[in-house]
């Protein structure tokens, strides 16, 4: 092996897709793009404070806002793809192969689901409980914020990962949970695959730490006074959510790590000779996957929740029957996963289990339902815009979950398997999930992250064009799912049945307005800010610990510990507030910033890179690198340093003066 071969293994010209047009396309918009914001940066020196204020940030609520963002990069990848699928089925029937071809398309449909349940979906939730959860238990930080740092640097090179494949190379083109034998070295002897394992198993470590991490802050970092039972529910979502991150990302690790072996040891742990068997894969990668999916609705439910209680003006109906219902979802999501390959012949009391406990699990969801309609029976509703993305999760849900049910029946599933009917299912629930529940989270606590609120206008054209589209989208795939349409074609030879498919792309493309409008209310709200400014931080009169703090809050997020008489501390804490000491306090102990997060994850991406491309020598070094950063950054103990008691006293001064105020009206 010479040394060329050691640096650049497969990597050579020929991994440049300049044959694709629509990627040489793609590839000029992002250099022209990239340029724009690099010139920007430059031409008003904010290297620097990115630098320092941002990337080595130890702080929870910035890592939270960088979660946010690169969901929202993240999203706009992945719904390109799903605009570039809804076209080329409108167009590819009879003698029109449409403008993708096969083994394009084939990466599209793969790339589209792992961006949006990977690099979409979990920073979105991840980015809303690590900024949310500290301010809601009356916490400074998360209990171990350099863990925090690496986490979010770890998530962003599998995602970095999943983007190169895009220019340099190609994507999986096994769907996106990447199947055995499709996934196998015979069938997949590209680098397609191996962008998909080492894209994950980096980003799953981050998410695996972070669950960790947010476990520990929720069980040891409460105020006092907060029982388990005075916890927000948010905060009760959150934890649960990161028990079953905890409890099945190191399966997802290690049935990645077996296909990985499989690929480049030349194992056989899922292939038929040899002893092996896909099934095993099959049955591993659901053990993980469907648990995942109440990882993803979980927090969306606890961001209901506030959503509900705070724009009804009353106390949340049900408190306890909530975090029972959201214990026994953790609890029943292990026991559903099989439910996904009904049809692979497990047998007729296997089915049968798997069949009720899935018929169970959506009793507590809609002991849920019930809860927030409760809420709001005879309150006083505001339809402000986080309200109507609550009211239109509750229809979509619903109507999502009653599908599910009946896929849940292993006869009906018999039929609909593999059609478009799951595929309109599950975006039914997820759409209508955990996407309606990540804007309304945006919309709610916008104004406590950055001090004004949202414009209200474009935050309602944003909701309806997402809720009308998303019904002309799919209602079309349930009817064609019926009539017995194959999921992942990318062309059809009736032509009676484009029609249906003419539908679903008109549908994508409101969506598509829906999303533009987000964009033009972010960048209005952030035009117009100081028309919307919050001045007294009360978020909308929020009814958790977050309101006892200013808008954007300090970095320390309290100057004194707040002590928790209620599990509704709203109004306890409007009542303290004039009383709250304006002077005495003293400095407080903070950790330092630290890039080494940031280098240490970039050197795991760069030794994932590698291995795709067998560099064998960049593997070695990157991997020591990554190791020894490790090694260095924990007998680094000089991180700590103390905010001046000056600083703390005229910033609660002023906070105090503003609760005093929001009292008074």
């Amino acid at each position: 092996m010479d040394l060329q071969q050691l640096l650049l293994g497969r990597l050579g010209w020929d991994a440049l897709p300049l044959h694709e047009p629509i990627l040489v396309a793609t590839f000029i918009m992002v250099a022209v793009g990239g340029a724009v914001v690099l010139g920007l940066v430059t031409k008003y020196l904010l290297w620097g404070s990115l630098w320092r204020g941002w990337v080595t940030s130890i702080d929870h609520k910035r890592i939270g806002i960088m979660y946010i963002i690169m969901g929202v990069v993240m999203l706009l990848r992945g719904f390109a793809d799903a605009l570039m699928m809804r076209a080329q089925q409108a167009v590819a029937f009879g003698d029109s192969a449409g403008f993708l071809p096969p083994h394009h398309y084939d990466q599209v449909f793969t790339a589209h689901g792992v961006i949006m349940i990977f690099f979409v979906a979990m920073p979105f939730v991840t980015g809303f409980m690590n900024y949310v959860v500290p301010l809601q238990i009356g916490a400074r930080d998360v209990a171990f914020p350099f863990l925090n740092n690496f986490s979010f640097w770890m998530t962003a090179g599998g995602a970095g990962l999943v983007m190169a494949s895009l220019f340099i190379g190609e994507f999986a083109r096994t769907g996106w949970l990447a199947y055995p034998p499709l996934s196998g070295i015979l069938a997949s002897p590209d680098v397609g695959v191996d962008y998909y394992l080492w894209a994950l198993q980096i980003a799953g470590i981050g998410t695996t730490l972070s669950g960790i991490n947010l476990i520990v802050t929720i069980i040891k970092m409460r105020a006092p006074g907060m029982t388990m039972m005075k916890m927000p529910v948010f905060t009760w979502t959150s934890l649960c959510t990161n028990v079953l991150i905890v409890a099945t990302f190191p399966v997802l690790a290690a049935t990645l790590a077996l296909l990985t072996a499989d690929r480049y040891l030349g194992t056989n742990f899922f292939t038929n000779d040899m002893g092996g068997n896909a099934m095993l894969y099959v049955n591993l990668i659901w053990i993980w996957g469907h648990p995942e999916v109440y990882i993803l609705v979980l927090p969306v439910f606890g961001i209901f929740s506030e959503v509900v209680s705070t724009f009804s003006g009353k106390k949340l109906f049900g408190y306890a029957s909530m975090v029972y219902a959201t214990v026994v979802i953790t609890i029943l999501s292990y026991l559903v996963w099989l439910h996904h390959f009904f049809t692979m012949g497990s047998g007729a009391s296997v089915n049968s289990f798997f069949g009720i406990t899935t018929m169970i699990i959506s009793i507590p969801t809609g002991a849920k339902i019930f809860n927030w309609l409760f809420t709001m029976y005879r309150g006083r509703i505001k339809f402000e815009v986080p309200m109507l993305w609550t009211v239109g999760f509750m229809v979509t849900f619903s109507i999502g979950g009653m599908t599910g049910v009946l896929l849940a029946v292993p006869a009906a599933d018999f039929v609909l398997h593999n059609s478009l009917f799951l595929i309109a299912h599950f975006h039914n629930v997820i759409i209508g999930g955990v996407v309606f529940g990540v804007f309304a989270g945006i919309n709610y606590w916008f104004p406590k992250a950055f001090g004004f609120r949202l414009d209200a206008f474009w935050g309602k054209v944003s909701f309806w064009c997402w809720f009308i589209g998303f019904w002309v989208a799919f209602t079309p795939l349930y009817v064609l799912g019926l009539m017995g349409i194959t999921r992942r074609l990318n062309h059809f030879d009736d032509p009676s049945l484009q029609i249906w498919f003419v539908i679903a792309a008109i549908g994508a493309g409101i969506v598509a307005l829906g999303i533009g409008a987000f964009l033009i209310q972010i960048a209005v709200s952030v035009h117009r800010r100081a028309q919307l400014r919050d001045t007294t931080g009360d978020i909308w009169g929020a009814r958790t610990l977050e309101w006892a703090t200013s808008s954007p809050p300090p970095d320390y997020n309290f100057a004194f510990t707040p002590i928790v008489h209620d599990n509704d501390a709203w109004y306890d804490m409007k009542k303290r507030g004039a009383q709250r000491p304006v002077d005495g306090f003293k400095p407080i102990h903070m950790p330092k910033n630290t890039a080494a997060g940031f280098v240490i994850a970039m050197l795991a991406t760069a030794c994932g890179f590698a291995l795709i491309w067998h560099m064998w020598l960049i593997v070695g070094v990157s991997f020591a690198a990554t190791v020894i950063g490790a090694i260095v950054h924990t007998f680094n103990y000089k991180r700590d340093f103390y905010i001046p008691a000056e600083t703390v006293t005229a910033t609660e001064a002023r906070r105090t003066q503003a609760l005093a105020a929001a009292a008074a009206a």
